[in-house]
C-alpha cells in the first residue's frame, strides 16, 4: 500500500483513466441511487453532498450518513439483508461517480498500470466509509439521547481537534442522524448547556469538559 495515498489525486486520475466508469450530474433532492436494488455499484462524490437515507415501515427517517466531496460509499458496506432499502439523495447538486465492484477486480484488456494501482489502494480507497461505519455502530449502541449527542460531540471534538465544532447537520437532521426524536432532543441538548457540559451558539457547539 502506498503511504503518501492522496485521495483526490487518485480520484482524479480514475476519473481520468478509466473507461468502466460513468459520471452523471444529479439536482439537488434527487435520488442518486438506492440500495439493495443494485447491490454491485459504488459511488464517489466528485462535488456536491449526498445523504444517505432509510425509511421504516411506519415512514419514519433516519439518516445513516452524508457524503461530501471524495467520499465513497455503496451498497458493498451493507449487508445483503438490511430490512430496509436505503436511498442516497442529494443534499446540494451534486456530480457523481459510478463503477461497480467488479471493475475492481476485472483484468483490465491492457493491463495498464493504473488500473494495478487501484487494486492496491483499494483498502485506503475504503478507509474514510469503514472509519465512518464504526463509529456509526458506536452511536447506536449509546441507549438515550444524551449519551448519544455526548459520544457524537466527542466525535466531532477529536477529528477537528478542537473544543469548539460546528456541527454539519441541521437540529431536525441531526435528531434524524441519531434516531431519536427532535423534541427529546433538543431537551436534551438544553439541560447538557444548563448543566454546564456544552455551549451551542447556533450551529457551533464548544465542550467545556
Amino acid at each position: 500500500m502506498d503511504t503518501n495515498f492522496d485521495k483526490k489525486i487518485f480520484i482524479k486520475n480514475f476519473r481520468e483513466n478509466c473507461n468502466k466508469i460513468q459520471i452523471k450530474k444529479i439536482s439537488k433532492g434527487e435520488t442518486v441511487t438506492s440500495y439493495i436494488e443494485k447491490r454491485n455499484q459504488i459511488c464517489i462524490i466528485i462535488s456536491g453532498e449526498v445523504d444517505l437515507i432509510r425509511y421504516d415501515v411506519n415512514g419514519n427517517k433516519t439518516i445513516i450518513g452524508r457524503f461530501n466531496e471524495n467520499d465513497v460509499f455503496g451498497e458493498v458496506f451493507y449487508p445483503a439483508n438490511t430490512n430496509n432499502e436505503l436511498f442516497a439523495v442529494a443534499k446540494k447538486n451534486s456530480e457523481i461517480l459510478y463503477f461497480t465492484y467488479d471493475t475492481l477486480f476485472a483484468k483490465c484488456e491492457c493491463n495498464c498500470s493504473f488500473h494495478r494501482e487501484l487494486i492496491n489502494n483499494l483498502s485506503e480507497l475504503f478507509l474514510d466509509e469503514i472509519i465512518r461505519l464504526n463509529l456509526r455502530v458506536e452511536l447506536l449502541t449509546k441507549r438515550n439521547t444524551r449519551d448519544k449527542l455526548l459520544s457524537y460531540f466527542d466525535i466531532l471534538s477529536k477529528s477537528s481537534m478542537r473544543k469548539t465544532f460546528t456541527l454539519p447537520y441541521n437540529y431536525t437532521d441531526l435528531a434524524d442522524f441519531l434516531s431519536v426524536d427532535r423534541s427529546a432532543m433538543m431537551r436534551e441538548l438544553k439541560l447538557l448547556i444548563d448543566e454546564g457540559f456544552v455551549e451551542k451558539n447556533g450551529s457551533k457547539i464548544t465542550l467545556l469538559y
